[in-house]
């Protein structure tokens, strides 16, 4: 078994879930995206669309430090814009399928020094792809809360509601 088969059940749950949420934003407009997080942040992410391009640009960054490379600019995403925030997701995602196609197999749990902020951390590639994705998913139920306080209804988004693991289902890992 893979990191990527592992991960499947989550990789598929998370690709539905980005579908119900591009569809729910297009058609609540671009106020929902708008909605503010209130005066508790740290004032790095203030609405619920800097929340959403967070959520890709972090998977996109777990990619990156994996990798090597520098760590991809997000800043001109535009977080009011939901086709282009999840467009930026469909990137990251695909960022990710690949590393979990090519990365070495004998490399997932060999511990690297990660910078992140002003601390550097021993991570191995397997679990800050696992911190990625459960990152994701973490975010979403805050988007929804958000979005809930403010007066909107974006549906549920749970687990057991999502086409994961039911018969006949058109998800497939891809």
């Amino acid at each position: 078994m893979t990191i990527g088969s592992d991960l499947a059940p989550l990789l598929d749950y998370t690709r539905w879930e980005r579908a119900q949420w591009h569809a729910w934003f297009r058609d609540a407009g671009p106020a929902a995206l708008a909605v503010d997080l209130g005066p508790h942040g740290d004032g790095r992410v203030n609405t619920v669309g800097e929340l959403v391009r967070h959520i890709f640009s972090a998977e996109q960054r777990y990619v990156d430090r994996i990798r090597g490379a520098p760590l991809t600019d997000t800043a001109t995403v535009a977080s009011g814009d939901a086709d282009a925030l999840f467009a930026f997701g469909e990137k990251s995602r695909a960022s990710l399928r690949e590393l979990l196609e090519t990365f070495p197999a004998d490399q997932w749990d060999v511990p690297r020094q990660v910078q992140m902020g002003a601390h550097t951390r021993s991570l191995t590639p397997r679990k800050m792809v696992v911190q990625a994705v459960l990152h994701e998913i973490r975010h979403w139920a805050q988007v929804a809360t958000f979005l809930r306080l403010s007066g909107r209804k974006p549906g549920s988004r749970d687990f057991l509601v999502s086409p994961v693991f039911d018969q006949g289902s058109s998800l497939i890992s891809s």
